[in-house]
């Protein structure tokens, strides 16, 4: 099962020398009429009160090339070996910078298009402000690929219902919630997700919730693979 150290990549993502990442994989990507594309390593930008990133944080990682639209139409376009381990996370991220207690709402809606091989989850990846706590929302999975953790059973929360996961990779607590069906769009109210991590579990207290990221961490796409975003929305207040 794949394990995770994105703690310390997004942590690091946050240094500006890192603006400056090597170029991989140019000639192999295929073209797309975006307002923006990329295939450096940690190539980023923000497009209407979203960031991207490409974030190629894995090793023995093949090629990836990123594209957007909008912070809510993107997609990646990656070349990854079939071996174990995750390769890259790319992301549309929205910064909320509430506290569990004075968020009066949390909502997002996404719409995908992702590929029938390969092993990769697309999923939303929630931090406090701190980096202390990753939640993880899989909305579907493909592949060799599974949670950091120990099984904390299933819940239904948010408009799904979620088999429960609850890990440390030495750098912060993860609590993961893989969708117990896969699905390619939908709706999920994180609000009352949260309260049951703070509230009900008593596994964090009341954080500040910083980064709402969403996206395709890809352990394997042999031979080029296309992820797209064909809509996300995060909203709250």
């Amino acid at each position: 099962m794949a394990t995770r150290t994105l703690g310390k990549i997004t942590k690091a993502l946050l240094a500006p020398a890192l603006a400056l990442g090597a170029t991989v994989g140019l000639a192999s990507a295929p073209a797309h009429a975006a307002v923006w594309n990329s295939c450096d390593q940690w190539g980023n930008t923000n497009l209407n009160g979203y960031t991207l990133y490409n974030n190629i944080w894995g090793s023995g990682a093949g090629s990836q090339c990123i594209w957007a639209n909008s912070g809510t139409n993107w997609g990646v376009w990656a070349n990854h070996p079939n071996t174990g381990g995750i390769k890259s996370y790319p992301n549309s991220k929205k910064v909320i910078n509430k506290t569990i207690t004075s968020l009066g709402s949390l909502t997002s809606n996404y719409n995908v298009t992702v590929p029938s091989s390969g092993a990769y989850n697309t999923s939303y990846d929630i931090w406090d402000t701190d980096y202390d706590y990753e939640i993880m929302l899989w909305v579907n999975y493909n592949g060799a690929v599974g949670p950091l953790g120990t099984s904390q059973g299933s819940v239904t929360l948010g408009g799904h219902t979620w088999n429960v996961y609850k890990g440390n990779n030495g750098a912060n607590e993860v609590f993961s919630f893989l969708r117990t069906s896969d699905s390619t769009s939908g709706s999920v109210n994180i609000l009352p997700i949260l309260r049951w991590i703070k509230d009900t579990k008593g596994w964090m207290g009341n954080e500040t919730i910083g980064d709402v990221q969403f996206g395709y961490e890809i352990t394997s796409s042999s031979g080029g693979l296309d992820f797209a975003t064909n809509n996300l929305t995060v909203s709250s207040s």
